[in-house]
């Protein structure tokens, strides 16, 4: 018979990693206490532990943080001088919970700060219930573009007439864009969602009532030119200016890294960041490449070259920008600038966080059933899953520690993050004189 387990770890070593004393927050306590009690279901490394107290922590901090209705007389919403909607302070026929409010969009940006939902023209057909139960899933979302729907065809004249039928109602918009939304539920399965027009407001600015009104009136207008089945969102946002070794490759689903080195891979949408402006941390994204195919004087070229935003990879945007060729200075193209990085660490401490919570519940479960005297065979099938499960989420959180420490080995010098170097970049400019008032804003850089 194998002698009892031990908890593996020394008062000393728990003291250096921080998991001593009354400042460990409750879930870090939690699973040390399950692990002391059963070192033989729950084996999760020092770091694991660490980030349990850790993102418990920061998230403890986060919803300390007083909101705009905590203090004292002020409340929420805050109508501007420009909103025209008094109904804003009544409780709406229209208004969506506060769980669909701040959850609808989760996971379609990173860190977490994904905007809230406003409205959508299908809340009544199209339900967005609470996960309930202790293994609850919370479905995540991407946004991605609109390609060959009818929306494609008619976009150039039905798009000017979207954003005049907003400002009608004086509405405080700072984006209008088609989008589709891609729904990732358990195991990772995906349903692509309806055309979308998708209508980034002010916070506070806009009842649901006038969203309503207003999107009723979009639906009209997308029928009567060919496009059905289209959805109206609102949500939610103040508009900002986003801004060494091989990248990393693109791996399937099944792998726990995943969703969390995208950062760090060509994939599209990896994040951008310039060395010119590291002191003001402007960051933004990859939008598409192309092949050059030819340089400037007709000689073949196999070169590589990226889109992303002038205000993203340029200081100074009210003038052209090219890069003169040899000899000249470059303006050096990064991926990922040092607020993004310090997120991606953030997100993979957040998912080993995630998997030790589940782990240390599986092995108390475990241990309630392995304590009781007799049980029927259905229980005992489920245990032996939580068991499988309980050894799954262990080995993965063995293969993200290790994930993390590569990332933090391989790139945590931004000077070796370099991908390329800006070649041109189009001064931003507005089209008034064709009426249209889009705004050009592009920069060309070429991978090294």
């Amino acid at each position: 018979m194998d002698p009892p387990q031990a908890f593996p770890y020394t008062d000393e070593e728990m003291a250096a990693a921080g998991l001593l004393g009354d400042d460990v927050s409750q879930p870090a306590q939690q699973a040390i206490a399950t692990m002391r009690a059963h070192p033989e279901l729950l084996k999760l490394p020092l770091f694991a532990l660490q980030c349990i107290d850790e993102v418990a922590k920061r998230e403890s901090l986060t919803s300390s943080v007083p909101t705009l209705s905590d203090w004292p007389g002020i409340s929420v919403p805050i109508p501007t001088s420009t909103s025209q909607d008094s109904d804003t302070y009544a409780v709406s026929t229209y208004a969506v919970s506060e769980y669909e409010k701040t959850t609808y969009y989760n996971g379609i940006t990173h860190g977490g700060d994904h905007p809230d939902l406003l409205y959508r023209s299908d809340l009544f057909t199209n339900p967005f219930p609470e996960p309930k139960g202790r293994y609850a899933h919370l479905p995540t979302k991407s946004v991605q573009g609109v390609h060959e729907t009818p929306l494609n065809k008619v976009w150039d004249t039905v798009g000017p007439q979207i954003r005049n039928l907003v400002k009608d109602r004086k509405v405080r918009y700072s984006s209008i864009d088609p989008a589709r939304f891609v729904t990732y539920g358990e195991d990772d399965a995906e349903t692509l969602g309806p055309v979308v027009i998708w209508i980034a407001v002010y916070p506070g600015s806009t009842s649901p009532e006038t969203a309503h009104e207003v999107s009723q009136n979009i639906l009209t207008l997308l029928v009567k030119n060919g496009v059905d089945g289209a959805v109206v969102e609102w949500h939610e946002a103040v508009p900002s200016k986003l801004s060494g070794p091989s990248l990393m490759r693109v791996v399937p689903n099944t792998n726990p890294t995943a969703h969390l080195r995208r950062i760090f891979t060509p994939a599209l949408n990896m994040p951008l960041a310039t060395a010119q402006r590291k002191d003001s941390d402007a960051q933004g994204s990859l939008t598409l490449y192309f092949h050059e195919g030819k340089d400037k004087h007709g000689n073949p070229s196999d070169k590589v070259l990226g889109v992303s935003n002038c205000h993203v990879l340029r200081k100074t945007t009210d003038v052209d920008y090219e890069f003169r060729g040899s000899g000249a200075p470059k303006q050096y193209v990064r991926v990922n600038g040092l607020r993004r990085f310090q997120e991606g660490l953030d997100e993979i401490k957040a998912v080993i966080s995630e998997r030790g919570e589940l782990a240390e519940l599986l092995a108390r479960d475990i241990a309630k059933f392995d304590a009781k005297e007799t049980s029927d065979s259905e229980e005992a099938e489920d245990f032996r899953e939580a068991r499988e499960n309980l050894l799954k989420q262990q080995e993965t959180i063995a293969k993200l520690e290790d994930f993390y420490n590569e990332v933090k080995i391989h790139w945590c010098d931004i000077g070796l993050r370099n991908i390329g170097h800006l070649r041109y970049a189009k001064a931003i400019s507005v089209d008034v004189e064709g009426g249209t008032l889009f705004t050009e804003d592009w920069a060309v850089f070429e991978l090294d």
